[in-house]
């Protein structure tokens, strides 16, 4: 087996943000030498990692100059130039997740034909080159009202997605490739991680409940386990090990879905590396997400995913109103409070409804732990100087 622990083998990481940050306790933990390319050189992971550099990822020379550098390359964010990955991986680079599900998955029209290609249930959907060629297809009553617009690149955190109920919601969008996919009635939105290593070795962790910001269309609560009858938790890990094995996916997968009125589990989307429905697992699991990707990249044993303790993450985001030097407002007060963990993700300016961290409730009992969790939301208040 490779030697990873305290020695010469460097790897790589295209992205520092936050993610990258919350992978970087792990790879200290063990003692690998880590080096992160990010184009903010205040990257929350900028001061902590090894080996800094400075760079954009979207440009083929620097992600391909970069991956000369080190000995595996993986990820914290999709949207990266796959084509220098091409390049380095035919020259015999190790790169999880692969490339080729890299460009599957940044583009979200590409992600929904591989659902439907591969006979994993999905809402129903229509391509489009352009904004003007899905106004052209509601002209001709080929797309009715409401469905779903999602720009096919570059969406993250609730941009990029748009519930659609007359053709005065398509203004002011972005003008490029998108979708439009029928607008689901749905009980629930939940996610499963799953965790697969070079081996075969796949693991899930629990089926996890979101409950989203109406306005912001972010995650608010993660809520794990979710609180659904067993059948259908059961029926969500089978959809989101059939989307990790149809990848043939090497790395951490966390697939969002929608479960219908009727119980059905419909895929939604798929995020190819740690993910936000995956943050309670540091201190609720037995083997944090980020250890876990580790540990899928680098084809080690896969860590026990159960939890130990009932789980709920709350996200952080800067409030509205606020736009200057980051203040956490009754941090204090919640450090109080039996079982919460605040995790800052290093981003010293804030803004409306930027993602700044997270706070983590762990209890016994869920339903004990969804109330801490409101009281958090409603105590803790990101804004500034």
């Amino acid at each position: 087996m490779k030697n990873y622990f305290s020695s010469n083998f460097k790897l790589g990481v295209l992205g520092g943000g936050q993610l990258g940050r919350m992978l970087l306790t792990e790879t200290q933990k063990f003692d690998i030498y880590t080096v992160i390319l990010d184009g903010n050189a205040d990257a929350p992971c900028a001061q902590i990692c090894n080996e800094f550099h400075q760079g954009d990822l979207l440009d083929y020379d620097t992600v391909y100059n970069f991956g000369k550098q080190v000995d595996l390359l993986t990820i914290e964010i999709e949207n990266v130039n796959i084509d220098a990955l091409d390049a380095l991986e035919a020259e015999g680079l190790t790169i999880f997740p692969k490339p080729k599900n890299l460009r599957t998955i940044q583009n979200k029209a590409h992600q929904k034909v591989f659902y439907h290609d591969n006979n994993i249930p999905t809402a129903d959907f229509s391509r489009f080159t352009s904004l003007e060629e899905l106004k052209h297809a509601i002209s001709n009553e080929a797309v009715t009202y409401p469905f779903v617009w999602k720009s096919a690149r570059f969406g993250y955190d609730g941009n990029g997605v748009k519930i659609v109920r007359a053709i005065s919601d398509l203004e002011n969008l972005p003008t490029g490739e998108c979708i439009a996919e029928k607008l689901i009635p749905f009980k629930n939105e939940l996610a499963v991680i799953v965790a697969r290593n070079a081996s075969g070795e796949t693991k899930t962790y629990p089926v996890v409940e979101m409950e989203f910001h109406p306005e912001a269309n972010q995650v608010e609560y993660v809520i794990c386990p979710a609180r659904i009858e067993d059948a259908v938790a059961e029926k969500a890990r089978e959809v989101a090990l059939k989307v990790a094995d149809a990848f043939d996916f090497v790395g951490l997968l966390a697939v969002e879905m929608f479960q219908t009125e009727n119980d059905e589990i419909l895929v939604n989307e798929a995020a190819p590396r740690t993910h936000n429905s995956g943050h309670y697992s540091i201190e609720a699991s037995y083997t944090s997400q980020f250890e876990q990707h580790l540990r899928s990249i680098l084809n080690l044993p896969l860590g026990n995913t159960e939890s130990k303790v009932a789980g709920i993450m709350v996200n952080l985001v800067g409030a509205e109103g606020y736009t200057g030097d980051v203040v956490y407002e009754n941090i204090e007060e919640i450090l109080k409070i039996d079982g919460v963990t605040p995790h800052i993700y290093g981003k010293k300016t804030t803004k409306p409804f930027r993602k700044m961290g997270h706070v983590t409730i762990v209890n016994e009992d869920i339903n004990e732990a969804r109330k801490v969790a409101q009281q958090v939301k409603e105590t803790i208040k990101v804004i500034a100087k």
